[in-house]
């Protein structure tokens, strides 16, 4: 059977797909934008003719019908890392969540500790050899397309058909569905006067040569911002981005002096505009692969020169990062921080960054702390953390002492609650 007739066959209704499902299953889901609406709109209005079934992912961009506490024994959402749609669940205990290290989720599956029955994703269009891209999120996904009982697609002309190891042939799916709508764009986040400051100190001490590694966020975005005049730079992270894109436009980015995989950007999952969906599309210079390979410490530390930037949300004088949790309560997820981390203490001349304002709440609350909220998650751990940035400068940790620790970090505190750092210092012992 031809692939056009293979493809034939398999292309149903949404509604009708959904019935690959059966009780009990988890549904794996990649990353943002590799969420398949039609798909999960038509899981959502046909949940309570399910029972016990879950649905994983990093980070939903939307708010489907079954992110409803009132329907959690059809239908229920596992996070891999909370966002907008899934924290209020996560917080209030309707949703679970699974704490992992990015780069580890595909051989929890492999190894069956994580379940992957069913992947819905959205796809490319089909080529003719067969095959579509999951070019928005190759992440956990393949590992789950490997493991799982039956593959959906969402096909989509919009979903750009990347380079990498992101590709599935008609004959691993099991049902396809068809869409037009346009994928989901997520814009740049504003940058402030604080941290438009923090990408100063950042971008200062990124070399000509350097590999990048940059998250999501007004701080990650205000580095990228000032770093258009660089040369040589190259791309080895998570996630590719309109700021990323921006560099490229500006010539600052040729991979030339990358040491693994010269001359190519390495991704998992993108998030961006439709413009950055259509520099994806056949791009020889970019890839998309799983992220055990683009998050994986060591793979990505044989790039020298490599720079880790990651944000924050509370630092405390030893250098502890609690980046996941306000307290015991989860907030986001420990994500490919800690990948990223240890990748650039591996890498020559590579240097980490956390990055944080220094405080919040109209500055009525210090980011940089004596000891964590009790029940804060550690994202990063102290023996890991290299720089800590914030507005008014940086830290440099590694090898230094638990007192050169509490001086440094105090000193990039805001002004205003130094005086009660440095009392909490000394009734820590650490001055």
């Amino acid at each position: 059977m031809s692939f056009a007739a293979q493809y034939q066959q398999k292309r149903l209704a949404a509604g009708d797909a959904v019935r690959q499902v059966r009780d009990g299953d988890m549904i794996i889901v990649p990353t943002g934008v590799g969420e398949p609406p039609a798909l999960l709109t038509a899981l959502s209005e046909q949940r309570r003719d399910f029972r016990d079934v879950q649905v994983a992912q990093i980070l939903p961009l939307r708010k489907y019908g079954y992110f409803d506490p009132d329907t959690t024994e059809h239908v229920r959402h596992c996070a891999y890392f909370f966002g907008g749609a899934s924290r209020p669940g996560g917080q209030a205990g309707w949703i679970d969540y699974v704490p992992a290290y990015f780069s580890e989720l595909p051989v929890l599956i492999e190894r069956g500790q994580l379940p992957a029955d069913v992947v819905f994703s959205m796809a490319s269009p089909m080529d003719e050899h067969g095959y579509f891209s999951l070019s928005l999120g190759a992440d956990y996904t393949m590992a789950a397309i490997a493991r799982a009982r039956a593959v959906v697609l969402e096909v989509n002309p919009h979903v750009p058909f990347a380079n990498g190891n992101c590709h599935v042939h008609i004959s691993q799916v099991a049902a396809l569905v068809e869409s037009e709508d346009p994928v989901l764009e997520v814009g740049l986040p504003a940058i402030g006067r604080v941290q438009e400051a923090i990408g100063q100190y950042v971008a200062e001490m990124i070399p000509d040569g350097a590999t990048l590694q940059i998250g999501y966020g007004g701080i990650p975005d205000a580095v990228v911002m000032q770093l258009t005049h660089k040369h040589d730079l190259g791309v080895h992270t998570e996630m590719i981005g309109d700021g990323i894109l921006t560099l490229v436009e500006a010539g600052a980015i040729t991979n030339r002096r990358k040491n693994v995989n010269r001359g190519k950007m390495l991704a998992t999952f993108a998030l961006g505009s439709n413009r950055l969906y259509r520099f994806m599309d056949r791009n020889p210079a970019l890839e998309m692969h799983p992220v055990d390979v683009t998050n994986d410490p060591f793979l990505a530390g044989r790039n020298d020169r490599l720079i880790a930037i990651n944000a924050s949300m509370q630092v405390d004088l030893i250098g502890q990062c609690g980046s996941e949790s306000l307290g015991f309560t989860p907030y986001s997820g420990t994500g490919g921080q800690a990948d990223f981390v240890r990748a650039a203490n591996r890498s020559r001349d590579g240097k980490a960054f956390i990055v944080l304002p220094s405080t919040a709440k109209d500055n009525t609350i210090s980011r940089i702390v004596p000891t964590l909220s009790p029940g804060t998650h550690v994202t990063t751990g102290k023996n890991d953390v290299n720089y800590v940035v914030t507005e008014h400068g940086v830290a440099q940790l590694r090898g230094k002492t638990a007192k050169q620790r509490a001086e440094a970090l105090i000193a990039i505190a805001h002004p205003d609650f130094r005086p009660e750092l440095r009392e909490a210092a000394r009734a820590m012992k650490l001055f």
